[in-house]
Parts: structure tokens; sequence; C-alpha cells
């Protein structure tokens, strides 16, 4: 997977990632960036900031790293104790990518996604988390209501935002394990994981607007869940 900007590739460098390929622009002055690629020993190879091929086209800030597929976890390597969020077949790569960004500041430890009907970590993703992506966890699993049914077992509670709600978001009781599930941009959160909703509620509208995009409201809920679990 082709990744790139100096945010990216300095989270990338940390951390223990495998890096196939380093492509860095000629004259690229970033220290910290250069110092990190020497500890590890990468081979660097430089382009033309004038070049007209097509792979150094994208937004890149002198650096490009060909990385490994992102490797997703299982069920089971997220905290049990921690709260989840749960992606109801989301299909806007910048949309992941924020949620990922947020969860991984309000340091929550999971984020779970359906394989199918949605998008999953590409390029898009990594670079709208803006590194956060190497710090946050994410189980890709077949069914979401089947894993709901199992998060319930090991005592979450599920919560969800729909428009139709009538129970405003802050007025929940936000106390032990809580999941919250984002629907999709268009269509929301689908009839059948409704039905399996222990909180069903509303994110207010005071103007015209009559929803948010699914990325800021999954920060809404993941702040107020924080915001509740240290009011404690």
């Amino acid at each position: 997977m082709l990744v790139c900007g100096r945010n990216v590739a300095k989270e990338i460098l940390l951390g223990n990632k495998k890096i196939k390929k380093c492509y860095l622009q000629e004259g690229f002055k970033e220290e910290n960036i250069l110092s990190l690629l020497e500890k590890r020993n990468i081979k660097i190879n430089y382009f033309d900031k004038n070049t007209k091929d097509d792979f150094f086209k994208m937004p890149h800030q002198g650096i490009i790293l060909d990385i490994e597929d992102f490797k997703y976890s299982s069920l089971d390597e997220l905290n049990v104790d921690n709260a989840k969020v749960i992606l109801d077949h989301l299909e806007d790569p910048h949309n992941l990518g924020a949620i990922v960004r947020t969860v991984e500041a309000a340091h929550l430890t999971g984020i779970i996604i359906p394989k199918d009907r949605a998008t999953d970590v590409n390029y898009t993703v990594v670079k709208t988390s803006a590194g956060a992506i190497e710090n946050v966890k994410i189980s890709q699993v077949a069914n979401i209501n089947s894993t709901i049914i199992k998060l319930k077992e090991l005592g979450f509670w599920i919560v969800g935002t729909t428009l139709n709600a009538t129970d405003d978001f802050k007025d929940i009781d936000y106390s032990g394990k809580i999941a919250v599930v984002i629907g999709n941009e268009g269509k929301g959160i689908s009839e059948s994981t409704i039905k399996h909703l222990d909180f069903n509620v509303k994110i207010p509208m005071y103007g015209k607007t009559n929803s948010l995009n699914a990325s800021v409201a999954a920060a809404l809920m993941i702040y107020e869940i924080v915001r509740k679990g240290k009011d404690e």
C-alpha cells in the first residue's frame, strides 16, 4: 500500500511496520524523517519535483512510502473493557480516516467495521487519519449484528443515533461498557441493527440541516462517552 505525507510517514517510521520502498523528492529536508530513515537503514529512491510520472501526482509533501497492507485485529484483540465504535457500512474512506483520528485522540482502543459493502483501510483512510491509524486497532467482521450480540454477551450496552429517536444523546447513562454504532452516510443505521440497540438517541439539530456528517456525529458521541466516563 502506498502512503504519503510527512505526518503519516513519521508515525509509520516510528513504528515497526515493514517499509518496502521509500521515495523522496530531491531537496527533501525534514531532518526528523531523514534521521528515522537512516536509523531503520531504509534505501531511498529520489525523484525530481518536475517529474510527469502519474505515480508522483498524489499530494505527497515530498515523501512516499510503499508499506505492507494494513493488518486488521481480531475482535478478541480489542480491549474488552474499553468503549468501541461500530461503523455500519460506511462507504467514504475520508469518514473512516477522520473517525480513526478521533478514536485515537479520545484514547479508545477499537473500531469495528464489516467486510462487505463498506470501505476498508486504504491510502485515503491512512492519509486522513494523519498517522493516528498506527495506534488504533480495527477489527473487520463478517456480520455487524452477530458482533453486537457477542459484545452484549460481554456486558456491552449498544447505543446508536437515528433521526427518529426521541432521547437526547446527552441524557443517556454511559457508565459501564459502551459500543456506539455510527450509520451509513446516506442510509443511516440499518433496520436490522436498530433492533439490537439498547439506546436509540438523537443529536439535536437546531438549523435547517437534518443530519450530520458521519465522522462529526461519531466525534460528538465519542467525546460524550469519554466525558461521562470521567465524571463517574
